[in-house]
């Protein structure tokens, strides 16, 4: 009995850390508590006693733990779970789910998430079941609750549950296949090497950060070429974030000047009947621009930059791009414990993925839009 009190704790401190609101052997609200009245896991029609009842977002979470990992579950010979009496007693798992079966088909609310935790703090199996009238769908088991909080959970429904594709997946995964196309326009309109197609990409993103810059501006002049507005537009952004000193500003400039030197990238195209400048510029700033400028975590501009290396049968280390995926720029942004007031530092700054991650978490825990603008400005240094 010990042994079951303190696997009752470590789910309850689990569920503390998830901020999920939560009552023992009950759930505080009337119609869940009536259904429980009947839900005997005997069968006799007497109050059930669930060991957790929880609510997030009008979702139910139902809590049976067992102290021993081998009542975790039972399973029937056709390899269903088992509703035998014993098993629903015993089982962490089976009794879980009988409850969250009642509650489903004697509620209005239809939609219940079934926990069997079992084991101690040290070795332990949470286990998620979800369940919707009779239906059930056994899922991976989880480490903590978090992805059942109010802030998470509607967003795991779709995602595992019904199996929509994450929005910002399928933005991504568009901008990769865009990626390839505007390659293979670099090549053949620009007349790019490969060394050269992000130069001209970043130019291009930069010009159209600048709020004065106009794509209808890059009209093929032989007087001012569309490459001197877009480095001018270039410039202006960079004195407008404040770029300092005037050596750094200039150095990253230096990197750009191929787009008003290059001379048929300012001419226009018989075949486009504009500029290649001023077609890159409308493709990025309709199909790119948009998605780079989201305050994301993902490092979109690294795996957009990527592509360009995948598409032209390189390995990317003559450019020295090495992209680190997004799961570890944000798990090192937790190990570092990253505060608002940090400075981030990255010697070996490539895409800048961890200063990308670094500064998405501390502007989520900027406390004004002034600290905020001074984290933009002043806090990620990658040299």
């Amino acid at each position: 009995m010990a042994k079951e009190k303190n696997t009752d704790l470590m789910v309850a401190k689990l569920l503390d850390a998830s901020h999920i609101s939560y009552r023992a052997e009950e759930s505080g609200i009337k119609e869940i508590d009536e259904a429980l009245k009947t839900a005997s896991k005997r069968g006799t029609k007497n109050r059930g006693y669930p060991e957790f009842v929880g609510l997030s977002r009008g979702f139910v979470l139902i809590i049976e733990d067992k102290a021993d990992l081998d009542k975790h579950v039972l399973l029937d010979n056709s390899g269903a779970l088992c509703v035998k009496e014993k098993a629903k007693t015993d089982y962490a798992i089976n009794g879980a789910v009988h409850y969250a079966r009642h509650i489903s088909e004697n509620t209005g609310f239809k939609k219940v998430f079934a926990f069997g935790a079992s084991g101690d703090e040290k070795h332990h199996i949470i286990q998620p079941v979800f369940v919707e009238g009779t239906e059930i769908q056994i899922l991976d088991p989880v480490e903590t609750f978090e992805n059942f909080s109010e802030e998470n959970i509607e967003k795991y429904y779709r995602e595992v549950i019904l199996g929509e594709t994450p929005k910002e997946v399928v933005e991504l995964e568009e901008i990769i296949r865009l990626a390839k196309d505007l390659h293979e326009d670099l090549r053949n309109y620009g007349q790019l090497g490969e060394t050269e197609k992000p130069l001209v990409v970043s130019a291009i993103l930069l010009a159209l950060s600048d709020p004065n810059f106009q794509v209808d501006s890059l009209i093929g002049d032989d007087i001012k070429p569309d490459g001197m507005k877009i480095f001018d537009a270039l410039s202006n952004y960079l004195d407008r974030v404040k770029v300092s000193p005037d050596t750094k500003k200039k150095a990253i400039l230096d990197q750009f000047s191929i787009v008003q030197n290059r001379v048929n990238l300012n001419r226009t195209h018989n075949q486009l009947g504009k500029t290649p400048l001023r077609y890159f510029t409308e493709f990025i700033k309709d199909n790119v621009y948009h998605t780079i400028r989201r305050n994301t975590p993902e490092d979109v501009l690294g795996r957009f930059y990527g592509e360009f290396v995948k598409y032209g049968g390189g390995d990317g280390q003559s450019l020295g791009i090495v992209l680190t995926p997004k799961h570890i720029t944000e798990l090192f942004c937790d190990l570092a414990d990253i505060k608002p007031t940090d400075i981030l530092f990255d010697p070996c700054c490539g895409t800048s993925g961890f200063l990308i991650a670094g500064m998405h978490r501390m502007i989520n825990a900027a406390y004004s839009e002034e600290q905020v603008n001074t984290i933009k400005r002043n806090k990620p240094c990658p040299l």
